[in-house]
Formats: C-alpha cells, structure tokens, sequence
C-alpha cells in the first residue's frame, strides 16, 4: 500500500511537538535516543504522518521505551522479536506507517536472526537500531558492535569478540534501503527516517547514539564519522559495500537504495491471482474437519 494511506488531510499539519505523548523519557540526559527520538518527531511531521495510522514497535533495553514517548500505536515487544511482530503488523494492515525500533544487542545478538528474513522479504518497514555499541540497560556489557579490546567492569581485560558491521551485514541480506546516522546530527537524522518511511520496502537505518553513562562514543563518532562521497550511486550495491568495509571512515547517509515489491504487494498479487478460490475463513476451517 502506498504512504499517502497514512497522510493527513492536505490542509491539516501537526507540529513535531504533537507527536509527543504525554509520557517523558526516562533515558540518561545526554543520551543519544534523545536526539534519534527528536528526529523521529520532526520526520513524522514534515511527512505529516496520521498518529493514528502509524505505528512505533520495538523489543527491549533502552530503546525498547521509545513507542511509550510517541503519539500514535505502539506495542513494547519481547527482547528481540520486534521484526517478527512489526511484520505482523504491516501484514495484519498494510495502510499503516510501521517503524520497528532496537538496539545494537537487540537488532544483532538475540534478534539477529529475524533481521536477514524482514530484509530479504522486503517487508514495508522502517527499521531503526540506535546503537550505542554497549548493552546499556545492563550496566556495561560488551554487545555486538563493540570494538575489539573495549575495557569496562563486564570486560576488565579488553572485549575479545571481534565486531560485526551492521551495514554490511545488511547489505549482505539483500535489504532494499540501508542507510547510516549519527545522534549528533539530527537533521541528516530526520532525512533518513524520512526517505525509509517513504521507501516501499524494508529500510535499516543504523544510528550511532551514545552511551553517556557506560561508553561515551560522542568524541570520537565526530572524528571519525564522515558523509558518503557526493558521488555515490546508492543503486549501486558494490560500491556501497566498499564504503561499507571502509577503514579510513565510518560514512553516513544513504549507501543502498532499490525498489523492488514489498512483501504486502506480493501477498495482495497472489490473493489476486486466487480470486475466489482464496478464503480466509475456508482456510481456516480446512484445518478444522
């Protein structure tokens, strides 16, 4: 289904600040979510997103309170299931805005394994992983993306598990929108959410968002974050994964963009192509008799 299902009314706009609930962030002041969560108000209301035909999703750690300080549907899932019930959710109504929400250790430890399923599916959702390369909520531990040799109470001695690279790994999966921020900037931020909302299919969008009580990254993401190369094709899938696998910065912005059908578009295809042959309920009392 197309955005504009979820549009306001062409003479009707609400003010980023609308979109807030009346619920206030608990998170650390200084925390990177902050400016992500200030991002994604601005992105719903320059794309003047229904609050009640959108829907935030997300899974657990500090990430997973995100759904309660926005105005619209929400649904604070179990730790790491947020794509499997953000699909559900597109699927079960695909005129609605769905944006999946986690972390770095839920998007890529206990919730790695659903991520290469919504990407290659090509699921119509915005999936937004604020990742602060620490399992936060639990006071410290080394996850997924922290760097080699990171020293802190849970890993004294150095963290001796190598990284993964979520861009690349995505990339990898074949997801149609990938795309990188940074906290710090949170009018890139606001583009990128904007254009994953708007692109039809599944968009990952990773955000480098600081830990200031465990691991505070917010010095060095600025030196050594950059933008992506003006010349960039993001159609091009092999020059993305070069900028991926780059050593010399950690880039930002859109590396890979294609349209290809959502897996909503596909399913109504096939229902089409069924006719009447298809019924939900004749489906359901088939495994009743």
């Amino acid at each position: 289904m197309s955005i504009e299902t979820a549009v306001l009314h062409e003479d009707k706009k609400l003010a980023a600040a609308e979109y807030k609930s009346a619920v206030k962030p608990i998170w650390c002041p200084g925390c990177g979510d902050f400016g992500v969560l200030a991002s994604f108000y601005n992105a719903l209301s320059e794309l003047r997103i229904d609050p009640a035909r959108a829907v935030v999703a997300s899974g657990i750690g500090c990430s997973g309170r995100f759904p309660a300080f926005v105005e619209a549907y929400g649904f604070h899932g179990v730790h790491g299931r947020v794509l499997p019930l953000a699909t559900g959710i597109k699927m079960g109504n695909p005129d609605l805005v769905v944006c999946a929400v986690g972390g770095d250790g839920d998007a890529f430890s206990i919730g790695a394994g659903h991520l290469p399923h919504a990407a290659r599916r090509n699921v119509d959702i915005t999936y937004i992983v604020m990742d602060n390369e620490i399992y936060g909520l639990t006071k410290g531990q080394p996850s997924p993306t922290s760097p080699l040799g990171m020293e802190r109470k849970a890993s004294p001695y150095g963290s001796i598990e190598s990284p993964i690279n979520p861009i690349l790994m995505t990339l990898a999966y074949d997801a149609s929108f990938v795309a990188r921020g940074f906290s710090s900037r949170p009018k890139e931020v606001t583009e990128l959410i904007k254009q994953g909302i708007t692109h039809k299919g599944f968009a990952f969008i990773q955000i480098y968002s600081p830990c200031v009580t465990f691991y505070d990254t917010y010095k060095h993401f600025r030196e050594v974050t950059a933008p992506l190369p003006a010349n960039h094709d993001p159609t091009d899938k092999l020059a993305a994964i070069r900028l991926a696998m780059s050593e010399e910065s950690l880039y930002l912005g859109v590396f890979y963009k294609k349209e290809r059908p959502a897996l909503d578009e596909l399913v109504t295809s096939k229902r089409q192509i069924a006719g009447d042959s298809f019924s939900l309920e004749k489906l359901v009392n088939s495994y009743r008799s």
